[in-house]
């Protein structure tokens, strides 16, 4: 499983299409989305302990405002273009850190860092290209809810619920 907060359409799909582009072949199995919780082990008798622990977490913490723009890389450390969040960076950590917690996972052995990746494990001309090629992107949106990925084998990381930020109404 794992969990993240989905970017919308149009924006996901724009973004999914360039990764495809630059010859990433993760385009195909994953979705655009910024990280939470990465990939990480669960049973089946633990998805609805889990669910239930993530609903209270969506419940606990209010919507907010995300903006996309601009492109950073984790390089040299990791091969990795990605597009930066520049607005909703604290409430992304606080996000994080709450499923995190709740859900009794280690800290990451990175610091976080919200970003969209858009380039993986390519050459440096192509991640050169990727990095060029989305510097003047920007979209806005509003996050009100995250999601709980699970992997298939046929379709890769597909959304299996959400959990909508706010008290329930």
């Amino acid at each position: 499983m794992g969990v993240a907060i989905a970017v919308p359409e149009p924006y996901g799909s724009q973004l999914r299409s360039k990764r495809a582009g630059f010859g990433d072949p993760m385009a195909e199995t994953v979705p655009s989305h910024v990280t939470l919780i990465p990939p990480t082990e669960v049973t089946r008798t633990d998805y609805t302990d889990v669910c239930t622990s993530l609903q209270g977490v969506a419940s606990a913490l209010q919507r907010f405002p995300m903006r996309l723009r601009g492109t950073g890389t984790f390089r040299p450390v990791s091969p990795v273009v990605f597009v930066t969040v520049s607005l909703g960076i604290s409430h992304t950590e606080i996000l994080a850190k709450a499923v995190r917690t709740q859900l009794g996972e280690p800290e990451p052995d990175f610091p976080f860092h919200p970003h969209v990746t858009v380039a993986h494990n390519l050459d440096d001309e192509t991640l050169d290209r990727a990095y060029d090629a989305l510097a003047s992107f920007e979209c806005s949106f509003e996050v009100e809810a995250f999601h709980l990925y699970l992997h298939d084998e046929a379709d890769g990381w597909v959304p299996r619920q959400e959990f909508r930020l706010g008290p329930p109404v």
